[in-house]
């Protein structure tokens, strides 16, 4: 597959390991990277959103984890061969399992939502046969440090029972970010980052497209130091 180049590294792609998305674009250019020192990724497919925090936080050190042994392969191509590599170390783990004596400032994750169903493409990356919303939250409290924050993007559908069990396992929704495709539609995927300690929730609108194919004002703003655009 053709590599995905951005302008300070590139993306090397695979058939076996879920590509370069919108999704995961918008977490790498929204989480709260601010001051992190230890940043995990659970899931790190081509590695894309550790090197995008990577390029937006200069101090922090990454660590990125999957269970697919491709994917495993593939980040560590891709951390490698950028110029944040020093910064950048992945493994071949399954997160349910991880065990470390480090805390980490952020934990990030586009992870999987779908329901097991009967398809093969994507199976790991997409569907919570691996991971679900539980093991994901209850093994990022375990992680966090005081002040941590666990930051994901998922479908909206989604959302009430995922911050349903954060508060279950004492961790609360402090940032809500609604993502639209198009301007004047329906909200389609939610960025929601969860602290320990219990805010005001700051809420934002965010919208990909003013019209089809079309990248709003905004988004364009957002990427403009990632995408090269022709």
């Amino acid at each position: 597959m053709k590599p995905f180049t951005f302008k300070q590294f590139k993306i090397e792609q695979s058939k076996d390991v879920f590509r370069v998305g919108t999704d995961g674009v918008l977490l790498g250019a929204l989480a709260n990277v601010d001051g992190a020192s230890n940043v995990l990724e659970v899931g790190t497919g081509t590695g894309l959103i550790s090197l995008m925090l990577a390029q937006r936080n200069p101090q922090a050190y990454f660590l990125g984890l999957d269970i697919n042994e491709d994917a495993a392969v593939l980040t560590k191509l891709n951390f490698e061969n950028s110029p944040f590599h020093a910064r950048l170390k992945n493994r071949h783990q399954d997160f349910k399992t991880f065990e470390t004596e480090e805390r980490f400032d952020l934990i990030v994750s586009n992870p999987p939502y779908f329901e097991e169903s009967g398809s093969e493409k994507d199976k790991i990356a997409r569907q919570t046969v691996e991971l679900n919303f539980r093991q994901l939250i209850i093994n990022a409290v375990r992680l966090l440090s005081v002040n941590g924050i666990l930051s994901v993007i998922i479908p909206v559908e989604a959302g009430e029972v995922f911050i349903s069990i954060g508060k279950e396992n004492h961790l609360f929704v402090n940032r809500r970010i609604n993502i639209k495709g198009i301007e004047n539609s329906k909200t389609k995927r939610l960025i929601l980052e969860f602290s320990s300690q219990e805010k005001e929730i700051r809420e934002s609108d965010f919208i990909i497209e003013k019209s089809p194919r079309q990248y709003s004002d905004q988004y364009l703003e957002l990427t403009k130091e990632f995408h090269v655009f022709k």
